[in-house]
């Protein structure tokens, strides 16, 4: 498993330059129209439900990426402070936040904060580091502290890796490289149910078009 999450890392890191065109549907990534409208839709109700979500404060954004989520955080928070583990895609990260590199694995929050939000992440994360990861967010989070997250839907077939097998994907990269990922699509009723033992009460959400998971809550 360790192997497989350093692949996973390089493949992240590797990606960061054609990242943006899958989330905005470039290039190789192009849909046909009503299947555009379909992943534009979902892409608003995610946002809108994080806008009537985040109230101010200070942000703690795990595997902040690009900032496609940064952006909009700083928008709405006091606070931003987003991590990545590659230099790679924090160098694509313009917003304001303040942008930290280390491996949300091997690290400890610099104090705690009001809300923590990660996108595109949890369904990266291996059940032997699901616990653990789960015990950062709540060490990171101030008493009465929020957490909200955007992933991959359940159903989501917009961007699905080949050779699925066993929480795995093989992805690629538009030069033909292919590389290992941990990736589980989280059903929503599953993921609350499995980070209630945890202590998390999260109201989690597909959206219409099913491309999404979303939702948030706060400590049970």
């Amino acid at each position: 498993m360790t192997d497989l999450v350093s692949e996973q890392k390089r493949y992240y890191a590797e990606r960061a330059p054609e990242y943006d065109d899958w989330w905005y549907r470039r290039g190789r990534f192009e849909l046909e129209p009503d299947a555009l409208a379909r992943w534009r839709a979902d892409v608003a109700e995610a946002e809108a439900a994080l806008a009537a979500f985040a109230a101010g404060g200070s942000v703690l954004e795990l595997a902040a990426g690009t900032g496609l989520w940064t952006r909009k955080l700083v928008e709405l928070a006091d606070r931003v402070v987003a991590v990545d583990a590659n230099a790679e895609t924090l160098a694509l990260n313009t917003s304001d936040a303040e942008l930290v590199r280390a491996d949300v694995f091997a690290w400890e929050p610099p104090g705690r904060f009001d809300l923590v939000f990660f996108s595109f992440w949890l369904s990266h994360v291996p059940e032997e580091r699901f616990d653990e990861f789960w015990s950062l967010v709540r060490a990171a989070l101030k008493p009465g502290g929020r957490v909200f997250l955007v992933d991959s839907g359940a159903g989501d077939v917009a961007h699905t890796g080949t050779d699925q097998a066993d929480g795995e994907e093989t992805r690629s990269l538009a030069d033909g490289r292919t590389f290992r990922i941990v990736k589980r699509r989280w059903p929503a009723d599953e993921l609350a149910e499995r980070v209630r033992p945890l202590g998390f009460d999260l109201d989690l959400r597909d959206t219409g078009s099913g491309h999404f998971l979303y939702g948030g809550g706060s400590l049970a």
